[in-house]
């Protein structure tokens, strides 16, 4: 085994060139920070750099998805609003279910003893700037609703999904849309509907329109 030659003191770095290597890697750190992290992952731009070389717009859309996913669980942890909850032991809208089911095609019903009547129904809500909230829809499996939502002139991000415990399902969803309209149908038993979040600097009201078998209408927010 060899030793490796100790080199001669002449050739090691003086303390003044440790400390001046040590303050360009520090200063390097330092710009790499405020121009690239700091933008890019937490849409602070002191600078201005990141806006220009595009990391300001990382920044905006991870700030965002983390407000939304911290939304989310504030949202889960909340119990829903029924919309269309029955005030006199009755059934809700009757009449309206009556008119509905003229409308629905035979196609559309399913046998069963729990199947839902079917029935329409029009839900406003508003949202503040920045705000989110779900509606959605208690279905059964092979339920079909036919739907009309309008931001009223303004647009809104929306996520149209149906859940479960141990299932999920994506139906669609877009960034600044200004309304969808269309049918689904319901893959599993479980609360389907829409999520919707206000990125515009005014309120918004979304006015939901409904037709088919479902049951209540819960509101998260």
């Amino acid at each position: 085994m060899y030793n490796s030659p100790v080199p001669p003191k002449t050739e090691l770095p003086s303390s003044a060139q440790l400390l001046k290597s040590t303050l360009v890697a520090a200063g390097v750190a330092a710009t790499l920070l405020v121009t690239v992290v700091l933008p890019s992952e937490y849409n602070i731009d002191p600078t201005g750099v990141g806006r220009v070389l595009g990391l300001k717009q990382m920044g905006e859309i991870k700030s965002q998805l983390a407000e939304e996913a911290e939304a989310d669980r504030r949202r889960d942890q909340k119990k829903p609003v029924l919309l269309n909850k029955p005030s006199n032991g009755q059934q809700s809208g009757s009449i309206g279910q009556f008119f509905a089911s003229l409308f629905i095609s035979p196609a559309y019903a399913h046998d069963g003893k729990d199947q839902y009547d079917p029935q329409s129904g029009e839900t406003a809500v508003k949202l503040a700037p920045g705000e989110g909230l779900e509606v959605k829809l208690e279905m059964h499996k092979g339920d079909i609703v036919e739907f009309n939502w309008t931001a009223n002139g303004a647009v809104v991000n929306f996520n149209h999904h149906g859940e479960a415990e141990g299932e999920s399902v994506v139906y669609e969803k877009g960034r600044a849309v200004a309304e969808k309209k269309g049918q689904f149908e319901a893959l599993f038993d479980g609360e389907h509907g829409w999520w919707w979040r206000n990125r515009t600097g005014e309120a918004v009201t979304i006015t939901l329109r409904t037709n088919g078998r479902y049951g209540d209408i819960k509101e998260y927010r």
